[in-house]
This record gives structure tokens, C-alpha cells and sequence, in this order.
């Protein structure tokens, strides 16, 4: 199927001898040249690749660092969040401390006025001892005057019966009393501070329990707080050298863009010039295929199969739950028919050609070829492999052979294939016109 490349330049007939014989040497010059260019652009291509994949993960890198910092600054606030609860805590335990010195105070006090009361009723049960020994005089007396002293007697009975009652009431409010002395004054010694005791009192062990801990929270925020600021130096560090890193490399990526587009150049120029190179053929296909699927869409339009709004559709509607994704227009279904027949054939014409595809001026691939127009499984790396149609490639090369009008562009570079595998490849691309309207471009792409 392939034609034999002819040059639109025009060329005077030779004026001598030598210059005759110079045009063998001159072909492989130029041969020589484009194979050379070829070369070039292979390991240009690898390079910018092997470039992109740095610049990629120093970005990737950077956002972790960036994260990593944001953390440190999360820790660094927890911190100082921590230090300024614990400096709360030692307030409170120094307040708890003074109001629990002033309840052993108060219970001194209590202990106090409980002895007075002790001592009251032990005066109290002495008088009522003496009460008894009086009303028992008493009484031995009224007996003794017989019925004169009949009432007084019973007086003194009931005097003596009171006095018994009272000595036993005040024993009983002693006792209470003695035992409440016990366990409070036992409470004062638990809850009062001795400075000038080595053992202190339960409670007073636990205040200072608490203080040691909520100190030694504090050592240890303040400590971690003084790596975190160091790590946070060494951070803004790291995050200014990736900085200057990434601007490098994207200087680096940029002169290797303008390396391969040097070698294209030269590519093209070689084809240009009449003489048949090793792209020649593959550059024929691809501008004979474009000219197939123009005429085809041509027709379309021509016999109302389908709008010309329709056939120029960009408003892409997403496949929901694709991965990669995945989008339809109004002129899918006019692809899956028509450019099968077109691509198909040229992909099977030269085993070197790895796709033909027909795309719209953004890089959207409505139709693959069969092979890659496998339905989504759910794993990535296969689905980026494996289902290719329905996808918008608008990648530097999927780009500018979609929007390329001149009559040939040819372009060298890595495909991505998922899963981290790329393929190098050269790519020829020829634009599809429909009724002088430019609509997309035609992909050849084949192997070196």
C-alpha cells in the first residue's frame, strides 16, 4: 500500500558531469543525516522522558515534605498546647494544695472545739456524779423524818434518777466525741503539710505524685518541642533544595524539548527533501489514512448520517466509574463504524506500526484500534494499557497531532502504557479536514 515519497520541490536538471555523479553521495548524505536525527530523537526522547519521570516524583516528593512539615507545625501547636495545660495543671494543684491547707486549719479547728466539748461533758458527767450522791443523801435523810419528809424523798429519787440519766448521756457524747477526735485529727495529719517531716500524709503524697508527673509532661513537651523546631529548620531546608531541584529540572525538561523538536525538525527536512528515508513510507501512510477518514466524514455529512454540530461535538460527557477516564460525544457512534475499516487495514499493513488512530482536535480517541478497545476491568494499570478508546489524549505529542494542519508532523516519544512501562516510538500524524474545516488529525505511530 505504500507509495514511493515524491517532493513537491521542483529541481533544475544537472549543468555538469560532477554534479550528476555527486547525487548518489548526496542521497546517502542526507540518508545518513536522517538517520542520525533519528538516533538523536530516540535518546532525546528517552532522556525528556527519563526527565519527566524525575520532575514527577521530585513533585511528588516536595508535596510529601510539604505534608511532613505541616505535620511538624501540628505537633509543634499540640505541644504547646500541652505545655500550656500542664502549666494550668500546677496552678491547680498549687491551688488544691492551699485550699487543702486551709481545710486542715479549719479541721485543727474542729478538733479543737471538739475537746471543749469532750471537756464539757466530762464536767458535766462530775456534776451529775455529785447530783447522785446529793439526791442519794437526800433521800437516805427523807426516810429517816418518815412522813414529813415522804415528798421530799421522792423529789430526791427523781433527782437522783435525772442526775443518773445525765452522767450516762454525757459518757456517751465523750465517747462519740473521743472518736471523732480520733479520725479527724488522723484526717488532719493526712491532709496538713509537714515541712519539717520527711513522711507526709497520704494525701499530701498524692499532690506531690501529681506535680512530679505533670512536670515531667512538661520536660518531655519541652524537650520534643526543640526537636520538632529542629526538624522544622531542616525541613524548610530540604523543602528549599527540592524547590531549586524541580526548577531545574523543568529548565533541563524545557532544553530537552527544544533538543527533540531540533531532531524532528531535521526528520522532517530529510523527508521533505525527495529523498526516501526509513519514515518515508510510514509519513505516506499516515497522510493517505487521513485522507481516507476526511472523505468518509465527508460523505457522512453529505448524506445527513450525521449534523456537522454533531460531527464537531466537544462536549465530552464523562463514563461514570471509568479509571482512566472515559468520555462519549454525538459522533461515537459514526466512529465505531467508519474508521475501523481505515484503521484496521493500515495497522496490519507494517509490523512496526503499533496503532492508527483518528482523533478530534483535542486529542479525543473516540475509536482505538480493536486491540486496545477492551472494556475496563477495574485494574488500572491494565485498563491504561488495554482500553485506550473513549480517552482524551492531550498530552504534548497527542496534542500537536491533533491540532497539526500541515501536511505532515512527525514526532518522537515515550508512550505510557500503565503500570510504569513506556514504549518509545516515532509518530507520524497528517490532519483530517472535513470540507476545508480541520477537525483532527490522523496518529500512525511505529516502533524504531
Amino acid at each position: 500500500m505504500f507509495q514511493v515519497f515524491k517532493s513537491n520541490r521542483s529541481s533544475s536538471p544537472p549543468a555538469a558531469e560532477p554534479v550528476v555523479a555527486a547525487q548518489p553521495d548526496l542521497r546517502a548524505a542526507v540518508q545518513s543525516i536522517g538517520k542520525q536525527a533519528s538516533t538523536m530523537g530516540r535518546e532525546v526522547a528517552e532522556v525528556r522522558g527519563q526527565l519527566d519521570d524525575t520532575t514527577k516524583g521530585a513533585a511528588r516528593q516536595a508535596q510529601a515534605v510539604a505534608a511532613l512539615a505541616e505535620q511538624l507545625k501540628s505537633i509543634t501547636n499540640a505541644q504547646d498546647d500541652i505545655s500550656g495545660v500542664t502549666a494550668s495543671s500546677m496552678g491547680a494543684v498549687a491551688r488544691a494544695r492551699q485550699a487543702v491547707e486551709g481545710i486542715g486549719s479549719g479541721v485543727s479547728g474542729i478538733v479543737d472545739t471538739l475537746r471543749n466539748v469532750s471537756d464539757a461533758a466530762r464536767q458535766i458527767t462530775q456534776i451529775a456524779l455529785q447530783t447522785r450522791l446529793v439526791a442519794f443523801n437526800a433521800s437516805v435523810e427523807a426516810k429517816r423524818a418518815g412522813d414529813a419528809g415522804r415528798g421530799f424523798g421522792v423529789v430526791a429519787d427523781a433527782v437522783k434518777d435525772l442526775a443518773g440519766k445525765v452522767e450516762s448521756s454525757s459518757k456517751a457524747i465523750m465517747s462519740t466525741v473521743g472518736e471523732l477526735d480520733v479520725r479527724i485529727e488522723a484526717l488532719s495529719k493526712e491532709i496538713q503539710s509537714r515541712p519539717n517531716q520527711v513522711e507526709q500524709g497520704a494525701f499530701q503524697r498524692a499532690l506531690a505524685e501529681l506535680e512530679r508527673g505533670v512536670s515531667s509532661i512538661t520536660a518531655a513537651a519541652q524537650q520534643s518541642r526543640s526537636i520538632c523546631d529542629g526538624l522544622n529548620g531542616q525541613m524548610s531546608a530540604i523543602e528549599g533544595e527540592m524547590h531549586q531541584a524541580s526548577r531545574s529540572l523543568d529548565s533541563a525538561l524545557t532544553r530537552s524539548e527544544s533538543f527533540l523538536k531540533v531532531s524532528e525538525h531535521l526528520i522532517e527536512l530529510v523527508a521533505e527533501c525527495g529523498i526516501e528515508t526509513e519514515d518515508t513510507p510510514f509519513i505516506l501512510a499516515a497522510k493517505e489514512a487521513a485522507g481516507q477518514i476526511s472523505k468518509l466524514l465527508e460523505d457522512a455529512l453529505r448524506t445527513g448520517t450525521i449534523s456537522q454540530a454533531d460531527l464537531f461535538d466537544e462536549h465530552y460527557k464523562p463514563v461514570h466509574g471509568t479509571n482512566p477516564a472515559q468520555v462519549t460525544t454525538r459522533f461515537v457512534e459514526l466512529a465505531d463504524r467508519l474508521f475501523p475499516q481505515v484503521q484496521e487495514r493500515v495497522l496490519g499493513s507494517n509490523p512496526k506500526i503499533v496503532f492508527c488512530i483518528s482523533v478530534d482536535r483535542n486529542g479525543y480517541v473516540a475509536t482505538h484500534n480493536k486491540m486496545y478497545c477492551n472494556p475496563q476491568r477495574g485494574d488500572v494499570a491494565w485498563d491504561s494499557a488495554n482500553s485506550r478508546y473513549r480517552r482524551i489524549f492531550n498530552d504534548r505529542t497527542g496534542l500537536a497531532s491533533a491540532r497539526n494542519q500541515r501536511p505532515f508532523l512527525l514526532q518522537t516519544y515515550r508512550r505510557d502504557m500503565g503500570g510504569g512501562k513506556f514504549v518509545l516510538l516515532k509518530e507520524a500524524a497528517a490532519p483530517i479536514t472535513v470540507n476545508g474545516k480541520h477537525w483532527g488529525g490522523l496518529r500512525l505511530a511505529f516502533n524504531f
